[in-house]
């Protein structure tokens, strides 16, 4: 499916070609090779649980500060100095593009994005598709500025890009808003499957730029959120979904470098890597298979499915992220530490795994016991590295 793409080498200075972080855990894990310390980072970790997100952001509206540069970059640094996390998620939301391209959307505080006119009927996906994507090109210039100040801060540690899949967008589109069943798209969908692929390949072209945008920017990752997805049934997500799923990550799939490892003895050895992605969906684990299949290289797991159940369906050969339960982070020390500790040993079934959430950080969360399951990730997966490494030896 994707022989047909060329790969497009990124600038010298990107942080996977200069080398910075083309050997960090994040990126080992994330191309199937099992670090001695097991990476680990949360969805959302830049936000509203920090008591300095919530003192900068005072006054500025969600997507104002998603499109101030500094402001980006500041609130996408703070969990990485406060936890000590193996990667920083860049700061935006998914529903960015859509605003830059001409749609009305505004992030309503505790409802999430709200749409001006939902998009109901063929005439309405006709109107909207009229909105050219290509003026994301130079409107996306603010993205492209904090992700960089933010790759110029991190030094080794990289940078993951994200965008939301064309799915969610289109949910949201259809909606009007965030919705339980997302009947109104399942609906049109069904109801006219011709506007809907036209709808789909729009936010497909939409989002795939802006993932595109942060990558070339600096991003050492890419990660597509399909927040919705969990609403269709398998054969919906094959036919309807995953080819506009497929033609988004189609605008990071071509990008690579050149990797060069050194040998005292010999010539360098230059191997082409392309730039890891991940697909990570909520209430998703009867399309895990469907959702690897549409060419990312990381599936992400969310709390409902173990990961070593997640490792067989997908037939062991796939690097996995998750999934320790959110609602977990409020109850005690012990009943916490014992369930990540379960997640590491479900995610040592699988070639390689970055230790992340089920789902996001909730905005109540207590930042020290963020931080103290860093620590307890690290230390405890090294250990089992030095007892397995010792085993071996013998």
């Amino acid at each position: 499916m994707f022989d047909r793409i060329k790969s497009v080498n990124l600038d010298a200075q990107h942080p996977l070609s200069s080398g910075l972080t083309a050997d960090s855990r994040l990126v080992r894990a994330y191309q199937g090779t099992r670090p001695d310390v097991t990476p680990v980072w949360f969805m959302r970790q830049a936000g509203r649980s920090l008591p300095e997100y919530r003192e900068l952001r005072v006054g500025t509206r969600m997507l104002d500060a998603c499109l101030d540069p500094a402001m980006a970059s500041e609130i996408t640094l703070q969990p990485v100095r406060r936890h000590g996390v193996d990667a920083g998620i860049f700061f935006s939301d998914i529903v960015v593009p859509l605003k830059l391209v001409g749609v009305d959307v505004e992030i309503v505080a505790g409802k999430g994005p709200v749409l001006g006119t939902a998009v109901r009927t063929g005439a309405d996906v006709a109107t909207l598709t009229t909105l050219d994507p290509a003026v994301l090109d130079s409107a996306l210039a603010p993205i492209q500025e904090g992700v960089a100040r933010t790759v110029a801060e991190m030094g080794a540690t990289p940078l993951i890009g994200f965008a939301g899949a064309p799915f969610t967008l289109a949910a949201y589109l259809v909606e009007g808003g965030p919705s339980k069943d997302h009947i109104h798209a399942r609906t049109l969908m069904h109801s006219d499957p011709e506007a809907w692929a036209a709808l789909m390949a729009w936010t497909a072209e939409v989002t795939g730029r802006f993932l595109r945008a942060q990558v070339l920017a600096g991003a050492s990752a890419a990660q597509l959120f399909d927040s919705w997805a969990g609403a269709l049934p398998l054969a919906d997500y094959t036919t309807h979904v995953a080819p506009a799923s497929v033609a988004a990550i189609g605008h990071v799939k071509d990008l690579g470098y050149v990797e060069r490892s050194a040998d005292a003895a010999a010539d360098p050895v230059e191997v082409h890597r392309s730039v890891p992605i991940v697909h990570f969906g909520v209430g998703t684990g009867e399309l895990l298979a469907a959702m690897h299949d549409i060419g990312a290289d990381v599936v992400g797991v969310d709390y409902r499915v173990p990961l070593d159940e997640a490792n067989r369906r997908l037939g062991g050969g796939v690097p996995l992220q998750g999934n320790v339960d959110p609602a977990l982070l409020a109850a005690p020390w012990p009943v916490l530490e014992a369930h990540v500790l379960d997640v590491l040993e479900r995610g040592r079934t699988a070639p390689s795994h970055v230790l992340n959430l089920g789902h996001g950080v909730p905005p109540d969360t207590d930042p020290a016991v963020l931080s103290r399951v860093v620590e307890l990730v690290h230390e405890a997966s090294a250990a089992d590295s030095a007892a397995a490494s010792a085993a071996s030896a013998e």
